[in-house]
């Protein structure tokens, strides 16, 4: 018997919170392509999906899941579609999936400007409840350096427009993102921005570098240096705890030494202890060696 196949074209990433939600490629690779550190989409074009594609796959999982509930939109920011194209997902969303009650995506800052308040209202009338969004540190030199292509003002004004059509949203922080010497202004600027919005998620990852990233050059070179380890703490540290709002964190990605999750402002003092304890115990160097073992997010 010859089953049929969902046209997923490169890597295909999802956020561990979606596992039992079904996937649908509605993009392949990223549009932009520019972020300094990034390896996740490498040699991959970014590729829009036909609606014609989109619906045969959809009319695959029909068949084989007819009862899906949840679906996660695949590619870097399938978020970068216009509106239009979007509403016309969602109308096949719901046309092949009747027992559908949400669908999220990533997305990048920029993606949101082009969108009104009433258009992600619709948006969100539509099922679209979860977004998933990079914004890496709200630091401006770092993200300047890094070529995010956006600003820590871009941050606010975008995810406000978010909370403001009640789509929820969950942000990623990368800590050690700044470089040696940068990790407690990054935490400090990411905090004050953060306490502005109301994002449902904070996941923080920490970096690590691949060659097929235009950073991991800078560091052979010699004009990026690393942040150390043990500064890494400090900064996800500083980043907890100047945080005043309510938020789950999780932490516990495997570029983490030191793995935590929680949800403040419950947990905030003992995620603190945690990481008051790692700092005076953990030599930098058994540290960086777990960072060294890591060949794959």
């Amino acid at each position: 018997m010859i089953y049929p196949q969902l046209h997923f074209r490169g890597q295909v990433w999802r956020p561990p919170y979606k596992a039992s939600s079904q996937l649908l490629q509605v993009t392949s690779g990223c549009t932009w392509h520019k972020c300094k550190f990034c390896s996740l989409y490498h040699g991959t074009p970014f590729r829009v999906s036909p609606l014609s594609e989109i619906e045969a796959d959809l009319k695959v999982i029909r068949q084989w899941q007819p009862r899906a509930r949840r679906v996660y939109l695949t590619g870097a920011n399938p978020f970068a579609l216009s509106y239009n194209k979007l509403m016309h997902v969602a109308i096949l969303l719901r046309k092949y999936l009747p027992n559908l009650v949400s669908f999220g995506m990533f997305a990048r800052v920029t993606d949101i400007a082009p969108k009104t308040v009433e258009e992600l209202k619709n948006l969100r009338h539509m099922k679209l409840d979860s977004i998933n969004i990079g914004i890496e540190t709200a630091h401006d030199e770092t993200l300047e350096r890094m070529n995010k292509g956006y600003q820590a003002k871009d941050i606010l004004e975008q995810l406000s427009k978010l909370d403001k059509a009640r789509i929820r949203y969950n942000v990623f922080y990368l800590n050690g993102l700044g470089g040696k010497g940068n990790g407690l202004e990054s935490a400090i600027a990411t905090a004050d921005i953060l306490n502005q919005l109301h994002p449902c998620i904070i996941n923080i990852v920490s970096l690590t570098i691949f060659p097929e990233s235009e950073l991991y050059h800078e560091v052979l070179d010699g004009t990026y240096e690393e942040e150390p380890e043990i500064e890494r703490l400090i900064e996800m540290r500083t980043l907890i705890e100047r945080l005043n709002i309510k938020v789950n964190i999780l932490g516990h990605h495997i570029s983490n030494t030191v793995p935590i999750t929680g949800a403040l402002p419950d947990d905030k003092v003992a995620l603190l202890r945690e990481f008051d304890k790692a700092i005076a115990e953990f030599p930098e160097v058994e540290l960086k060696a777990y960072r060294n073992r890591i060949w794959h997010l």
